[in-house]
């Protein structure tokens, strides 16, 4: 049944740390219209992305990486003129060599900065995103100058770390100026909520959760002899061949994923299906700002915008999600998290 905005179905907002941003908690990332989901459709998108702000969302996350930019022009196409009311986060570092410390140069950085403006086609940026870097990168604490330094200049807006471990999460929270954290964070990766989210609350830092489906996992429509195309990176970051393995399902086999999956489905009773009752669980965190699915057509924006309206989960249902992760699906999980 499509999305409709209905007075207990409606898109809700909270506060972004302590920036002064209210942004959609049901809001969009752009990884799968911009690439490295297989197939897509240009003008598919962009219906997609005029149905999200339709509908109330205000926030949206790219990176320069997306199709080599491509996903930055399409967010540009679609939100051309609501540039005050639309807010735009990006990233940068992961088009070059991110354990080249060049690369986060104030030189690189003011490169990157000017060609995500370009593509975007603003004069700011809401928020600017380190895109997974080491964490001796963050250590080293330059780039977090050269991040200051476009503030002042009116560059950006605000700045943040997209993080794959707690222990990185819990350092950029040191950092002077980091305004968000964006973290890896569904029902098979639940190790963030710990520790590092209600760090985080406490210092005014916004939590930005992505592969909130475990890169569809959680819709409950695979199977093992599903397959994906091979500029997908389902397909060719299966085991982290390219880039960190939790970034792919969670950080899953496939094959596990898939079965962990079918004991999850009972939590579709009474919210829609899998995929909205997955978000329904991150969305009850309190210290999460938003939720950022991707998606590829107009179908699956109204399909993830119902999570708000979904049924609540009870204290006895939550505290069997809860079980089930420590039990299951934790000492399966690969790759630092």
């Amino acid at each position: 049944m499509p999305f409709e905005i209905t007075e207990g179905n409606r898109v809700n907002y909270r506060q972004l740390g302590d920036t002064g941003l209210r942004v959609s908690e049901i809001s969009f990332g752009t990884w799968a219209i911009g690439g490295s989901w297989g197939q897509k459709d240009d003008k598919e998108s962009i219906r997609g992305l005029e149905r999200a702000m339709e509908a109330g969302v205000n926030f949206f996350d790219t990176a320069d990486v997306y199709g080599g930019g491509h996903a930055e022009e399409l967010l540009a196409q679609a939100t051309r003129g609501r540039e005050d009311d639309i807010h735009i986060a990006t990233k940068f570092c992961r088009a070059g060599d991110i354990h080249d410390p060049a690369t986060y140069s104030e030189q690189s950085v003011r490169a990157y900065c000017e060609n995500s403006l370009k593509r975007l086609r603003r004069e700011r940026i809401d928020l600017y995103q380190i895109h997974c870097p080491p964490l001796a990168v963050l250590q080293d604490g330059q780039v977090f100058e050269v991040l200051r330094q476009l503030q002042q200049e009116g560059k950006i807006r605000h700045f943040g770390v997209s993080v794959e471990t707690v222990e990185e999460g819990l350092f950029c929270l040191s950092v002077p100026g980091v305004k968000a954290l964006q973290v890896i964070f569904n029902l098979f990766r639940q190790k963030p909520a710990e520790v590092l989210f209600p760090q985080a609350k406490q210092a005014g830092v916004g939590i930005l959760a992505r592969l909130p489906l475990a890169s569809g996992l959680l819709t409950g429509k695979f199977t093992e002899s599903s397959t994906f195309e091979a500029d997908d990176h389902r397909s060719f970051n299966a085991n982290g061949e390219q880039f960190n393995v939790g970034e792919t399902f969670a950080g899953l086999p496939f094959d596990k994923g898939v079965a962990l999956s079918r004991k999850l489905a009972w939590i579709a009773e009474g919210r829609g299906n899998m995929a909205r009752a997955s978000m329904r669980w991150i969305l009850e965190n309190p210290n999460v700002t938003c939720v950022i699915p991707g998606f590829k057509n107009v179908r699956q924006v109204e399909d993830n915008l119902g999570a708000s309206g979904a049924r609540p989960f009870s204290k006895e249902e939550l505290a069997r999600l809860r079980a089930f992760y420590e039990q299951e699906v934790h000492a399966f999980i690969r790759g630092a998290y």
